[in-house]
């Protein structure tokens, strides 16, 4: 094998490794590659140092020549001693907000602060990797190689350029430190001009921006996992009322965590610390139901042994919350209408009225407007609970939310069966976000649980889920069972992470995977996979 040495020089330093001759051929080629589109940035710094115009590029050589995941230019600000992200690929602008960081801080931070270049071969196995962006949600985002450059000029340090990446040759990350480094002395003296004239000014829009958003954060319920736009304005709902002792109606399909809501409304309520009281109006028999609500007098019926309270006054200046309340009968209706109405009522078998001072959170998962006009729910008892209604979105239409809440419950189970698993699989991915979830959440966690104890090794794998959600994979035009089922979802998992791993590429895959590109061709045929989808 032709083993050659390479001294590759970013500024001041050299850094020397070892590279078989393919390899070299290889990294030769890709420097021939990037000299056009250096020459072309070399161009624009010359004629007139500005620096937009210059990121432009550069951000433009990140996503089409180097095919970095995500890529960020951070300029330190030497007044407030802060770095913040400049501009960015990859990053949404609320992503960008939160990248802020002190001298000395995470990875971004030791740079800046000693002017070193940085490696991180696999983003997972490195503790200084702080996610400040909180960009990475998906185990594959663990599995990112991050390079992190020094922007200098002279000894003094500008900030930092930094891209996150897959790959698994380290001759690869060597070549992205010679060319960032190019990079980074190209643009050193463009940074250094916009840092005199504008640091301050985009310092303190970037940090007003970055505390709107902690406020935000701030009225997020702890006990809420999500982060897609219908879960922020139910946030948003429960911030408003907290503040209240008014009635509240939780509406949504079942399984969507409407006993989860009713958490977060009575906790961050300034009645948090008093008795919160929960009730399922459909759990047990019409004939109990009226003592555990009203509570009821010794010798009232058979049994009544002794005076007991109901949960009506266990909830006694907190919040009692009544789920299923569309399950109630109509005398049982009524009793609940004068409680809502005066804050009263008498135990059975009493006389003495009991006086409370209480917040009554309603749920149901059925049509209460469509029971009023069949006549199955009073029609004043509906207008006295939806005083303030609170609609919470099925799973399907928060598929952002999916997988975040998926690896929640990986990491719960994780904990609870005494296991080591890393990640959910690609395919396992796709198949989560492909799902309908007609149990919502607590479908989803069943799933994930299953998953979890099936799982013999550190990756959820589709074979490991239920067979209604394998046939999700669309792999057949009629799901097989049996052994040859269970054989195609491995196949079909196989091929996708292949795919994935190499961006598209069909001839790489086919030789990771030990096929012929033309068998590899047949393969995703048959399983209607286009390999195009993997090439962004």
């Amino acid at each position: 094998m032709n083993t050659q040495k390479i001294r590759i020089s970013v500024g001041e330093q050299q850094i020397i490794h070892y590279c078989h001759g393919r390899e070299l051929d290889n990294i030769i080629k890709c420097r021939g590659e990037m000299l056009t589109p250096l020459f072309h940035m070399s161009e624009i710094v010359i004629e007139n140092e500005n620096l937009k115009d210059t990121l432009s590029l550069l951000l433009k050589i990140m996503k089409e020549d180097m095919g970095v995941v995500r890529g960020m230019v951070n300029l330190f600000d030497s007044k407030t001693g802060k770095i913040f992200i400049h501009d960015s690929i990859g990053l949404t602008e609320k992503e960008e907000i939160r990248g802020v960081y002190s001298i000395g801080e995470g990875i971004t931070g030791k740079v800046v602060e000693t002017g070193e270049v940085v490696v991180v071969p696999r983003i997972g196995d490195e503790p200084d990797f702080l996610n400040r962006t909180k960009s990475l949600r998906t185990p594959a985002d663990a599995e990112l190689s991050f390079v992190c450059i020094p922007i200098k000029l002279g000894k003094k340090v500008l900030g930092a350029i930094s891209v996150e990446r897959i790959c698994d040759k380290p001759e690869l990350l060597r070549y992205d430190v010679e060319i960032l480094g190019i990079i980074a002395t190209m643009i050193a003296q463009a940074v250094e001009l916009y840092l005199i004239d504008n640091e301050e000014s985009t310092f303190l829009k970037l940090e007003n921006e970055r505390l709107k958003d902690a406020l935000k954060e701030k009225f997020h319920p702890s006990n809420i996992i999500g982060n897609s736009k219908p879960m922020h304005e139910v946030y948003s709902l429960i911030n408003k009322i907290s503040k209240t002792k008014s009635t509240v109606l939780l509406l949504g399909e079942s399984g969507v965590g409407k006993e989860l809501v009713a958490s977060a409304i009575h906790y961050n309520s300034p009645e948090a610390s008093a008795p919160f009281i929960k009730f399922n109006c459909a759990a047990l028999p019409e004939s109990v139901v009226e003592s555990e609500l009203f509570g009821h007098e010794k010798g009232s019926f058979t049994g009544a042994d002794k005076t007991r309270k109901g949960r009506f006054e266990d909830a006694n200046g907190g919040t009692i919350f009544m789920d299923e309340v569309g399950e109630l009968s109509l005398p049982m209706q009524a009793k609940l209408l004068r409680i809502l109405q005066e804050r009263s009522f008498e135990r059975v078998g009493g006389n003495s009225t009991i006086k409370v001072d209480i917040r009554v959170i309603a749920a149901t998962n059925r049509d209460l407007f469509k029971m009023v006009k069949e006549g199955t729910f009073r029609e004043d008892l509906y207008y006295r609970l939806n005083v303030f209604p609170i609609l919470i979105p099925p799973l399907r239409e928060r598929s952002s939310d999916i997988i975040i809440l998926a690896e929640y419950f990986v990491s719960h189970f994780v904990k609870k069966f005494d296991k080591e698993i890393k990640r959910i699989s690609t395919t396992v991915q796709e198949i989560l976000l492909s799902y309908s979830w007609p149990g919502n959440v607590r479908e989803l966690e069943n799933v994930i649980e299953r998953a979890v104890i099936m799982s013999d090794d550190n990756v959820i794998h589709a074979y490991d889920l239920p067979l209604s959600l394998q046939s999700a994979m669309q792999i057949s035009t009629e799901f097989k069972k049996g052994l040859v089922a269970k054989l195609e979802v491995v196949e079909y998992e196989m091929i996708v992470e292949a795919l994935e791993n190499h961006r598209g590429n069909v001839s790489a895959a086919a030789d990771d995977l030990g096929l012929t590109r033309r068998i590899l061709g047949l393969r995703l045929d048959k399983f209607r996979i286009d390999y195009r989808k993997f090439k962004d």
